[in-house]
């Protein structure tokens, strides 16, 4: 789902309100405080391989979906340093499952849902909202926090798979790419949404990614998957 800055130059208050609001009260007021952002995603979408939504403001067309564009996407996180006041971040994981919909030219979006994982603290929960809303500058037009379920993460350099609710709501397989010398190929200097730095995108398609709650669920195989680590903080933010 990660796009380019170019694409993505909107009010990231938006998001951060959004999930303030729905979260808790406590929730908003929260910019003001120091933080930093540090976590590795598992993340995979409905594009083929390479996703083109990094290039342009519209996704892949679907042809066995009517040609229709869409991206539909699962990000499973887990954030390896960080924090927030004086909330420590370290080891937070929660997953984001949606779709950006046929264009975001406009930056607008279609639907997302956020699942913590179970034993967040409110006080986290405000910490990731308020990264969350400068990494991903967008408004969408559906936007959901589910209840918090069991998240399993687990990444070696030849696979990646993440499950939410032991895989019974969304579940996710990637398989590396072999670059040169057998090593797994990355895309490097591309941004992922507006967040300033990262480790370069390792290329791993996915075997299934798939989003299994309501009447929004979807499946694909053999679609674009990859693991980055993201990395903001709250001094790269302007003024």
């Amino acid at each position: 789902m990660s796009r380019s800055k170019s694409v993505f130059l909107f009010s990231g208050a938006a998001l951060m309100v959004t999930l303030a609001l729905v979260l808790s009260p406590m929730l908003l007021a929260t910019e003001d405080m120091d933080w930093h952002f540090n976590g590795t995603v598992i993340e995979a979408c409905s594009c083929p391989m390479f996703c083109q939504c990094y290039f342009n403001t519209e996704p892949a067309s679907h042809e066995d979906h009517g040609g229709d564009h869409f991206c539909k996407f699962n990000m499973a996180y887990k954030i390896n340093e960080g924090h927030h006041g004086d909330t420590d971040l370290a080891g937070v994981k929660f997953w984001v499952a949606g779709d950006l919909g046929e264009s975001w030219e406009d930056g607008e979006t279609d639907w997302a849902v956020v699942t913590f994982q179970k034993g967040t603290s409110d006080a986290q929960k405000a910490g990731v909202a308020t990264a969350l809303g400068h990494i991903f500058p967008v408004t969408w037009k559906s936007f959901e926090i589910a209840e918090d379920k069991e998240i399993d993460w687990m990444a070696t350099e030849d696979r990646a798979e993440a499950k939410l609710a032991g895989g019974t709501h969304a579940h996710m397989i990637l398989n590396k790419w072999p670059g040169m010398d057998g090593e797994t190929g990355v895309l490097e200097n591309i941004a992922y949404f507006a967040a300033p730095r990262n480790s370069g995108f390792k290329m791993m398609p996915n075997e299934v990614e798939a989003w299994k709650v309501g009447d929004k669920a979807f499946e694909f195989n053999g679609t674009t998957g990859f693991m980055v680590t993201v990395d903001m903080a709250s001094s790269d933010v302007a003024e």
